[in-house]
């Protein structure tokens, strides 16, 4: 436990919790604009948006439904696998517009394999919101749709997203030290 407690003590904090209530902010008015009248399904994408789902949804002034989808090639490793489904969600996509609450963009194999599954469910539409967009070049997929922030390419942490399954309760978006 030292340990991470010393992963904590020595990250650099690149957003606190006031900038992502902007980012947040700003993120919602966006949705707002293009979803208040047509009755989206928000699938948040476990387990690293559940803290952006939730601070999201009561910024969002319209109807919506809510589900989640499972879907990791991290787990507890510091580096990706192979894509492993955990649960698919139970409300039906056929027909509806679909945004993918996500927490990373950082290649994009996960996004990839979500709007893939939703297209193959029948939606009308399918879109992704990002909380974090990290910065480098070797991107596999097209860019989310929304966007909050934006990191260095570096290991990052908090606000939902862990380190080594810890510290997804780090109140900030932290780097690891020297990664």
């Amino acid at each position: 436990m030292q340990q991470l407690q010393h992963v904590l003590d020595t990250a650099d904090l690149l957003y606190s919790l006031d900038e992502i209530e902007q980012a947040l902010n700003s993120l919602a008015e966006s949705l707002s604009q293009h979803y208040a009248d047509s009755n989206p399904l928000l699938l948040c994408v476990m387990n690293g948006s559940v803290v952006t789902t939730g601070n999201l949804l009561p910024k969002l002034n319209f109807p919506l439904e809510l589900d989640y989808i499972h879907l990791t090639r991290y787990g507890d490793k510091l580096e990706g696998g192979e894509l492993e489904w955990l649960h698919q969600p139970v409300t039906s996509l056929k027909d509806r517009a679909v945004i993918l609450v996500e927490d990373i963009f950082d290649e994009g194999i996960t996004i990839n394999a979500l709007r893939e599954y939703c297209l193959e469910q029948g939606v009308a539409s399918v879109k992704c919101l990002t909380l974090i967009d990290k910065l480098h070049n070797n991107k596999l997929a097209a860019q989310p749709e929304f966007i909050g922030l934006t990191v260095p390419n570096r290991y990052v942490f908090g606000f939902g997203m862990d380190y080594q399954g810890y510290w997804r309760n780090a109140p900030g978006i932290y780097a690891v030290k020297g990664r």
